[in-house]
């Protein structure tokens, strides 16, 4: 069994929130607090209090500190961490891991060096309390893996220290570039680059709440108050059976997407090919046709695209456009996914390019991309299963 802990995000992440479902999960604040302070901080000073949040109880975390005007480089809070007797070394490297993130985005966006980059917001004592004191609290429950749901980022502007930006803030959209994003109209910053930080260092996978034993489930408050539902974090911690833990963390990804599907009992079978290869060329994902009936006894068939989100409106537009249909189900889907790499092998008829899916358990799939097959196979004069044959064995020498 593995000690997991599932970060609910429905509301978006931070370091406060973070830490205060930590604090509500157990460990001790006064802990956190003496761990932070031997980082040199001795007038630092953590609260909790138990707040409502729609209804809902939750713990929110208050880091008082004097007034300071310091912009800090990633050395100068490694040497804090470093000097940390308080801080177990576990919790030590976890800190460090998270804020190297923190450095690797904030030098992408600012054009310069990890060593160069000046901390702004990241690098105040609250938010360097926040991701340190999480890693202690973590330590201290024991957590061997995290899996979070997708994360939702808000919409709209916020003012940061190089002014007003668009939401996600430009260093939170690169810390959560490969993290699967949750779609949301609400004008606010729910993700900070503390929060995604966080989850760029400690999450191995997103998506569903998996197949695990609840312990207890501990609630961490935001600041802001959101319309329609509570700015909380809630973070499920538990066991998980071995085999679905992180040891194939790295085979099975996940994301979230829509189908769009429609019944059409009038519409060509030329007008339908035109239509799903246009979906394909404006980015769906997949585009499949099922025979179905409809009333009356009609046969018809039922029209589907898996999109992403940010192509549904375009593909929609396509479905209406370019097939009679007149109305259109949508349906917001996680889905499980074998990671996989494009290759090319060498064959005695000439490069093949094919997909190499990673298995559950360590094996490996290799496939041969059709359009190679069937050009080599014109070219060559035989047949698509021996460039198939010669294309597998290939691979295997490789």
């Amino acid at each position: 069994m593995t000690r997991i802990a599932y970060f609910d995000c429905i509301s978006g992440i931070s370091g406060d929130m973070t830490l205060g479902a930590l604090v509500d999960l157990g460990v001790d604040a006064a802990a956190i607090e003496a761990a932070v302070r031997s980082m040199g901080l001795p007038d630092l000073t953590i609260r909790s209090e138990t707040v409502k949040k729609c209804g809902f109880r939750a713990v929110s975390v208050k880091i008082d500190h004097p007034p300071e005007h310091a912009h800090r480089h990633l050395h100068h809070i490694a040497e804090m961490i470093d000097r940390a007797d308080g801080v177990d070394p576990a919790a030590k490297e976890l800190a460090h891991r998270i804020f190297q993130h923190v450095a690797l985005a904030e030098a992408k966006v600012h054009g310069t060096t990890i060593e160069k980059v000046h901390f702004h917001e990241v690098g105040a004592i609250d938010s360097i309390a926040d991701i340190v004191g999480t890693a202690v609290a973590m330590n201290e429950l024991g957590i061997e893996s995290i899996i979070a749901s997708p994360v939702p980022t808000g919409c709209g502007e916020i003012t940061i220290a190089h002014g007003r930006v668009s939401v996600p803030a430009p260093a939170t959209a690169e810390l959560l570039c490969g993290i699967p994003i949750a779609e949301s109209d609400i004008k606010a910053e729910l993700t900070t680059p503390t929060g995604a930080a966080i989850l760029k260092a400690c999450a191995t996978r997103f998506g569903a709440l998996p197949a695990m034993r609840i312990d207890s489930v501990g609630y961490g408050a935001g600041t802001r108050d959101l319309d329609g539902q509570a700015n909380v974090l809630r973070v499920l911690l538990g066991e998980i059976e071995d085999d679905q833990s992180a040891g194939d963390d790295h085979v099975i990804e996940s994301d979230r997407v829509v189908v769009l599907e429609t019944n059409v009992d009038d519409s060509t079978p030329e007008q339908l090919a035109d239509c799903a290869d246009r979906l394909m060329t404006a980015g769906a994902l997949d585009v499949f046709q099922i025979p179905c009936g409809m009333k009356k006894g009609r046969s018809a068939v039922l029209l589907s695209a898996i999109a992403p989100s940010s192509r549904v409106g375009l593909l929609e537009r396509i479905i209406f456009e370019h097939s009679t249909s007149i109305g259109i189900r949508r349906h917001v889907v996680d889905r499980h996914k074998l990671s996989r790499r494009s290759v090319s092998v060498e064959t005695k008829f000439g490069p093949v390019r094919g997909k190499v899916v990673a298995l559950p358990g360590g094996a490996e799939r290799f496939t041969v991309e059709d359009d190679d097959a069937r050009e080599l196979a014109t070219s060559n004069q035989t047949s698509t299963a021996e460039i198939r044959k010669e294309a597998a064995i290939a691979w295997q020498q490789s």
